[in-house]
């Protein structure tokens, strides 16, 4: 028993040391930042006649994309994208850097307890016998005892590095489910575009057949051939320029989805079938637990506010520790006999006395960035208060504009029909029935525009509010 106690004897400076070891922190106690934005956001009066929208008391942050957009090749093409999108890898390996950059500053935290082998031998003078000592078993080596909790605070920013990283990598998703559902929605604008450009189209083009008819009879005059004819380019040139964004449209998709678009999925709806609900704002108090762009900022708050206390801890001593416990012996042979149990034990502590101003400039370092993740996290907090404000006008105002949009272009369709009766009975003159086919066209286009901005600024509010964003399908966590 008496053998196994001085076997045990050497570890107890040990255990007290790790006992000791992150005792204290100097870091500032972390106080979040007062949101500095007001208590609600401004409110905007629906105009008179807007038709009621669909809409859901659920809060964005908790409503799955899955169930906020409707069409199913839309969710085929969201699914592509998480599983495929490069910047979304580019978060995710993010992640796992900052969470092995966290277990390393954490392991700094312990002792780390190697086995070896070694051997010394040594003399004193040119007629000093040589002297010979071999060792074997458990060492640390240069652990340092964290009175001041410099490795403490230093463990602490990394794990808030990690934590700001992983929600850098949610903000990055919920970007992505938007930016799809935005390029999927410009693609339905423009195939319905395309619709109303071909059928425009086919339309001139009788118009000019007829107008050259009556030119060929003499009827009609050169001029209102002419007017005709312009009519026709006019709408060739629309279709090329239309077809031409419905291409881009699709390689923007192909970039988004980080695949190509395939063309075997079965078309979805159409814009003008697309709906998607109204959604409550809340508080902007809400907005600092529901977007992940802000709680990312506040972990490099958090970062920073630990990263001033590893630089207090500078300015005090820096106490390490070595130590071994093993086999020893003046002999090889002798190493791992019974009785050649050895140990040492090797303290230092080092106090900077003249460092040339170098902890004081590292410390005002530290502050400094302190102060810049505050501005930053402050800044989050307004830039998402404002984009929710212009979503929630937009909430407020597009279903109006939609609605008064359509409206011109139902009775722009009515003034042409009635200016094509007149013409063929003449009772109006040729300007007048090209006047009607322009604003036609025109209105028609101006409808589909405000449709899709429509819903494009419900994709907005979506996102703005912290909408988009579950937990990842097993390829990409597998990944």
């Amino acid at each position: 028993m008496i053998d196994k106690m001085k076997k045990l004897t050497p570890l107890v400076p040990l255990a007290l040391a790790m006992t000791l070891a992150g005792c204290m922190s100097l870091a500032p106690k972390y106080e979040r930042p007062q949101a500095p934005v007001t208590q609600s956001f401004p409110e905007m009066p629906k105009a008179a006649g807007t038709p009621a929208a669909s809409a859901t008391n659920e809060a964005p942050a908790t409503l799955a994309w899955q169930r906020f957009f409707p069409d199913p090749r839309l969710h085929g093409l969201i699914e592509q994208a998480l599983v495929n999108n490069r910047d979304l890898r580019i978060a995710i390996a993010n992640i796992e850097q900052a969470r092995a950059q966290f277990r390393i500053q954490r392991a700094e935290r312990l002792p780390s307890v190697g086995l070896g082998i070694g051997g010394q031998r040594q003399s004193t003078g040119e007629d000093q016998p040589v002297t010979s000592l071999y060792q074997s078993g458990l060492s640390v080596t240069a652990f340092e005892l964290d009175l001041f909790g410099r490795v403490r605070n230093l463990s602490e920013a990394a794990l808030a590095q990690f934590l700001a990283t992983e929600e850098a990598r949610k903000a990055t998703q919920i970007s992505l489910v938007s930016s799809v559902a935005n390029a999927y929605l410009q693609l339905l604008a423009d195939e319905e575009l395309l619709r109303i450009t071909q059928q425009t189209l086919v339309t001139r083009q009788e118009s000019m057949r007829l107008t050259q008819l009556r030119f060929d009879n003499g009827v009609a005059s050169r001029f209102e051939l002419q007017q005709a004819r312009s009519l026709v380019e006019t709408a060739l040139a629309t279709l090329a320029a239309t077809q031409r964004q419905r291409a881009q449209d699709i390689n923007l998709l192909t970039l988004l989805v980080g695949a190509p678009v395939p063309d075997t999925v079965p078309a979805g709806a159409t814009l003008a079938s697309t709906d998607l609900p109204d959604l409550p704002a809340g508080l902007p108090s809400d907005l600092l637990a529901n977007r992940p762009d802000i709680r990312s900022a506040e972990q490099q708050l958090i970062a920073a506010n630990a990263n001033i206390g590893a630089a207090r801890a500078n300015f005090f001593p820096r106490i390490s520790l070595t130590g071994s416990v093993g086999s020893a012996s003046t002999e090889l042979s002798g190493l791992f006999e019974s009785g050649s149990f050895g140990w040492t034990f090797a303290p230092q502590a080092i106090l900077p006395i003249f460092d040339y101003g170098r902890n004081t400039a590292v410390l005002g370092s530290a502050r400094a960035q302190r102060d810049i993740a505050v501005a930053q996290y402050e800044r989050s907090i307004q830039t998402a208060f404002r984009e929710v404000a212009d979503a929630l006008a937009g909430q407020s105002t597009f279903s109006e504009q939609l609605r008064a949009q359509r409206a011109v272009a139902e009775a722009e369709a009515d003034r042409f029909s009635l200016a094509d009766l007149r013409y063929r009975n003449g009772a109006a003159s040729y300007l007048e029935l090209l006047d009607a086919q322009r604003s036609l066209f025109q209105a028609q286009q101006q409808a589909v525009q405000a449709n899709l901005q429509r819903l494009q600024n419900q994709v907005t509010l979506y996102r703005v509010l912290g909408g988009g964003w579950t937990e990842p399908a097993a390829p990409v966590a597998a990944r």
